[in-house]
């Protein structure tokens, strides 16, 4: 529940403890900003004013309804087609144009530092990743050496330490980060602060599913990431793992997931609130025995 109640002449927001659970445990400042805008605001608000006010920018805006809309904290607006398919077509740059592009100091400060952490000297082709990233996805170039580092360590994480990434795709992780809104240091530090507590947190969702302490794949990090935004737990997962050894005789990512959206369309997070849940709901199988069993008893005595 949510709304406002009155102390005196003070307008007071109430928040239901569900929802500042998921907040709390998505961890997204921009989320969590935007949803008390929302919960502030008297009347319909448009983007530009939550915009102005929040000090936000459109993709970064974008990013927090998103959060929201995955915690089903906010309803999901209608498909629209997203403007950034066009701006991931890179501009052609010229010899001329990267040759007035490396005369500013920044940018060639961020080839040199580039360079050094890739330990490779950097060809035209990769020259030209990074003006695309600066000059038309519009990252500042502080920015994209916090991307590039932040490339690094993902690939050392995922396939050894000295494994470096290609520019091309620094340059796709760049798009994403724009879509973010991740414009300036601050923005960005808090997504990687934010990115590296959920890679913690992976190893206790690992755990939970008794895969021990290996990094997930592909696949099963997007199935974890889900779970993460959704607002389950390791221990909800644990739970939901042990039904589903129970039924299928081992791990079945889908059939799990599977119990997990249930949940989630119950509103069910914790372990807790699914224990609670079940003990109010009648069993389902004990219901249909039961009906079985009173037709029976009906059918014996018409005889």
């Amino acid at each position: 529940m949510a709304g406002y109640i009155l102390r005196g002449e003070e307008k007071t927001i109430v928040l239901g403890a569900d929802r500042v659970d998921r907040l709390l445990q998505q961890g997204d400042g921009d989320a969590a900003l935007l949803y008390l805008c929302l919960m502030r605001a008297d009347c319909a608000v448009t983007p530009q004013q939550l915009m102005s006010r929040l000090h936000f920018s459109e993709l970064r805006l974008r990013a927090a309804e998103t959060v929201l809309q995955n915690l089903g904290l906010i309803e999901r607006a209608a498909e629209a087609p997203q403007p950034e398919e066009r701006s991931q077509e890179r501009v052609e740059f010229t010899a001329e144009d990267l040759g007035r592009i490396l005369a500013e100091e920044d940018f060639r400060m961020l080839v040199e530092q580039t360079e050094r952490v890739l330990g490779k000297k950097l060809t035209t082709n990769d020259l030209k990743y990074l003006a695309n990233l600066n000059r038309e996805v519009g990252l500042p170039a502080d920015v994209i050496y916090l991307l590039v580092s932040h490339c690094i360590q993902r690939a050392e994480r995922r396939y050894g330490v000295g494994r470096r990434p290609v520019l091309r795709q620094i340059e796709k992780e760049g798009y994403y980060w724009a879509k973010l809104g991740l414009f300036d240091q601050e923005s960005a530090a808090r997504y990687l602060k934010t990115y590296s507590d959920r890679q913690e947190q992976m190893v206790q969702y690992m755990q939970a599913l008794q895969l021990g302490d290996r990094r997930p794949v592909d696949s099963e990090e997007r199935y974890i990431r889900s779970w993460m935004e959704q607002g389950f737990p390791a221990e909800t997962v644990a739970l939901a793992y042990d039904r589903t050894v129970l039924q299928k005789h081992e791990l079945n990512w889908r059939y799990l997931n599977g119990i997990l959206r249930r949940w989630d369309q119950e509103g069910w997070h914790t372990a807790e609130q699914v224990r609670q849940g079940e003990e109010r709901r009648p069993d389902r199988h004990t219901a249909q025995q039961s009906e079985k069993k009173r037709a029976a008893v009906e059918k014996y005595l018409k005889w």
